[in-house]
């Protein structure tokens, strides 16, 4: 198995082709992020055009990643056998019209909610008046449905952007790669918890779904005309990518042996197992609740500035990790990602400690959450964008990123939504703080025991 990149990585042609072909699918990326998150972003929003509570608004923020995990999992292996390039227009045409229906809710409102007070002391004076009777509890589940369309559409995403770049990306690039797919993430985050407010604000809540939508048809477009599935496919010679690999080069594989390699293997399974654990910090704080803690507990809004600079600053840190943690797997690990996981765990449960210990300061919270995001996209990217490609191989890439995303959402779904609002209710958000804690120290010990794995690839032929 080659350890070095061959000279095809070093072709200024091959790289400006890659380049060209991954600024493409990197943004639509980053678009299906802004088309999903938006509505994490706009929560408070929703609470106060609907009348919903915190309970109302888990409904959705369950149904999303329990959707989106099942379909991560289901659609891996449709997007292992039809290309990454197919699955993303697949799945970016459902993400357009699940947006634009989503939108479409707010004609549903003939009379908004009364409220009364602030933050947690806030009570709903009037409920809002609904089309067709609807109480504001069975438009939430009605929305849910809608919500959950878009997961499934959205599941192609993670899956096609892998499948794609395990074909383009030597296994020795690869814990960068993992950084840039964090940058990716990040940047997708930022246009929903930053730019979508501010859309919502000035504009109506609902062009928060229409203008995204917008934006992932336009790169549909792009990624329909100068999207290459793989090198071979712009006029390349076939990358030797030295991951694992499944079956002789030219042997035809079924979908069955793909599954086969990639679900009867400890080491996924266990990195699937980490993945899950990651979820329930990532989407039990820095995806999901912190803009509702915000308003209720700190009183800041959307589009005040200390909450675009959480939102900025979760984006940069979050960059940061993946750049320092991703190369970090290459060059000092020799691209192990186990250790660099490990130490991204590690940094998680010291900075959910210092997000409880510091209390309800808004800038101490800034500081905290901007904290967890360095290691959280640190290790995401690490297992998301690379062990998955290193693992699966190039006809298993999909496979293994549906198992490892998969699981981190369909598993973590009931917890970090209606658990989460749950507890958010009943006890309070100093419990929220520290509830992901003990789920980074087992994440710990799971990628620990992996410490010195790496993918075996077929033997070179003598």
């Amino acid at each position: 198995m080659e350890t070095h990149p061959p000279p095809l990585v070093r072709d200024p042609a091959y790289r400006r082709r890659r380049f060209q072909n991954w600024m493409i699918v990197g943004l639509l990326y980053a678009f299906f992020y802004m088309t999903r998150y938006n509505f994490n972003a706009n929560a408070p929003t929703l609470m106060d055009v609907f009348g919903w509570t915190k309970v109302d608004l888990a409904i959705l923020d369950t149904a999303m990643p329990f959707l989106y995990g099942l379909s991560v999992l289901l659609n891996a292996a449709i997007a292992d056998r039809v290309g990454g390039r197919r699955a993303f227009l697949i799945g970016a045409a459902g993400v357009v019209v699940a947006n634009v229906v989503f939108g479409a809710f707010h004609w549903v409102v003939l009379e908004p909610p009364v409220f009364t007070g602030e933050g947690t002391a806030r009570t709903l004076v009037t409920p809002a008046v609904l089309a067709g009777g609807l109480t504001p509890r069975q438009l939430a589940y009605i929305m849910s449905v809608v919500w959950a369309v878009n997961a499934y559409f959205q599941s192609f995403g993670a899956l096609s952007i892998v499948k794609i770049n395990a074909q383009w990306f030597h296994l020795s690039e690869r814990g960068t790669f993992g950084a840039i797919f964090g940058v990716l993430i990040r940047l997708g985050l930022i246009f929903a918890f930053s730019g979508t407010p501010i859309l919502a604000e000035g504009l109506g809540w609902y062009w928060a779904w229409w203008l995204p939508a917008l934006l992932v048809a336009v790169f549909f477009v792009l990624t329909l005309l100068f999207v290459k599935e793989r090198p071979e496919d712009a006029g390349f010679a076939t990358l030797d990518t030295g991951d694992a690999q499944i079956g002789a080069p030219e042997e035809r594989v079924s979908v069955l042996d793909v599954a086969k390699k990639v679900f009867t293997s400890r080491v996924m399974w266990t990195i699937a197992l980490a993945s899950v654990m990651l979820g329930f910090v990532r989407r039990s704080v820095i995806d999901s609740w912190w803009p509702v803690y915000f308003k209720e507990i700190l009183g800041v809004s959307s589009t005040e500035a200390v909450f675009q600079t959480t939102a900025w600053g979760i984006a940069l840190m979050g960059i940061a990790g993946g750049f320092v943690l991703g190369p970090l797997s290459d060059r000092v690990f020799q691209s192990r990602r186990a250790p660099v996981v490990v130490i991204g765990f590690v940094g998680m449960a010291l900075c959910l400690v210092l997000f409880r210990v510091l209390g309800n300061g808004a800038w101490q919270a800034v500081l905290a959450l901007c904290l967890l995001s360095f290691f959280i996209n640190g290790a995401h990217g690490v297992i998301g964008g690379a062990a998955s490609m290193d693992f699966g191989g190039k006809r298993g890439a999909a496979t293994a990123a549906g198992l490892f995303d998969g699981m981190q959402y369909l598993v973590a779904a009931p917890f970090t939504g209606l658990l989460v609002g749950w507890i958010t209710e009943t006890w309070g958000w100093q419990v929220w703080k520290l509830w992901p804690l003990p789920f980074a120290l087992v994440g710990t010990v799971l990628m620990a025991t992996l410490w010195n794995e790496k993918p075996r690839g077929r033997a070179p032929a003598h």
